[in-house]
């Protein structure tokens, strides 16, 4: 599994990089985490847009979705005809989300034209060769942590997140952990938000991570500060985030028995059989770097198997 950072930018994008956006890459098939405002452009430098299998997004805030509109423009109105269907997949709410945030209602061209919008629901998703699990997180707005499996190495994705058990749990034995880092500790921070270089530090060893990747990273803030910060708490490779940042070789404990996955085939038809997961309570580039980067046992998963 390759991971390729498109847009690491935290709330909204900075002179360097885009918003949040990441691309998986596995076995010839290619996923994106998160599609940011500003991302789908410097996208293009890594991979034909076309090409693009799945799009996952961890919430519905902007600087997470805003891209999905130019996704569809690309898709919809290319001059070589219109694209196939592609899935995208977030939380409740995600196709009227889109649908206002682009501006299109109910015209004659609706986004589902070229869009597929499945909602997370629980048990895992698989699709080509990688597997997803997702789970509730900490944050205004419905938002989840995304674990990927393929080729015997796991990563997990935090998205927005304050401080959870359930962003432990599930990051437990992965290889790489990509967990935002959007707060500096010296701050009085509003809580029940995002995280410090240092939440995302304790998360990561608590978790037993080796490997952890800081992104999410705002404008404002000093980078060697949020290094700093998450360096006191975590002794593992300790990794910056930047555009163009791609790390290769992503090792997986195996997870229990999964049921019922959803399967999303290539005609479009959806067969389902899922239910919800709990709501918890409780720049630069660099792209010949390469790092060596499993399932959490008590998470409710979420998944999809693209197959045909």
């Amino acid at each position: 599994m390759k991971l390729t950072v498109v847009g690491c930018s935290g709330s909204f994008p900075g002179p360097e990089s885009a918003a949040s956006c990441y691309l998986l890459e596995h076995d010839g098939y290619a996923m994106l985490l998160d599609l940011g405002n500003g991302a789908i452009g410097p996208l293009a430098n890594y991979i034909n847009i076309d090409d693009i299998n799945a799009v996952l997004l961890s919430h519905l805030h902007i600087d997470h979705c805003a891209d999905i509109g130019p996704l569809y423009v690309s898709r919809r109105y290319h001059p070589a005809g219109m694209r196939d269907r592609i899935p995208v997949l977030g939380p409740e709410g995600i196709e009227a989300r889109i649908i206002n945030l682009y501006g299109c209602g109910d015209g004659p061209e609706p986004l589902h034209s070229v869009i597929d919008f499945v909602e997370f629901s629980a048990t895992p998703l698989e699709f080509g060769p990688f597997s997803v699990e997702a789970q509730l997180v900490v944050h205004p707005v419905s938002a989840y942590a995304l674990r990927v499996t393929a080729g015997g190495r796991t990563l997990v994705y935090s998205g927005d997140t304050a401080p959870c058990d359930e962003l432990v749990q599930i990051s437990r034995g992965a290889d790489l952990a990509l967990f935002e880092a959007s707060y500096l500790e010296k701050n009085d921070n509003p809580p029940l938000l995002h995280l410090t270089g240092a939440d995302a530090a304790k998360a990561a060893t608590q978790a037993g991570v080796q490997r952890l990747v800081l992104t999410h990273l705002v404008p404002w803030n000093d980078l060697d500060e949020v290094k700093a910060d998450a360096a006191e708490f975590f002794h593992g490779d300790l990794i910056m985030a930047r555009p163009g940042l791609t790390l290769t070789g992503i090792r997986v404990v195996p997870s229990e028995a999964r049921q019922g996955p959803i399967r999303i085939h290539r005609s479009g038809r959806l067969d389902l059989g899922l239910q919800r997961p709990r709501r918890s309570h409780s720049t630069g580039r660099d792209r010949g770097q390469e790092r060596h980067f499993a399932p959490p046992d008590r998470c409710r998963p979420i998944a999809l198997r693209w197959s045909g």
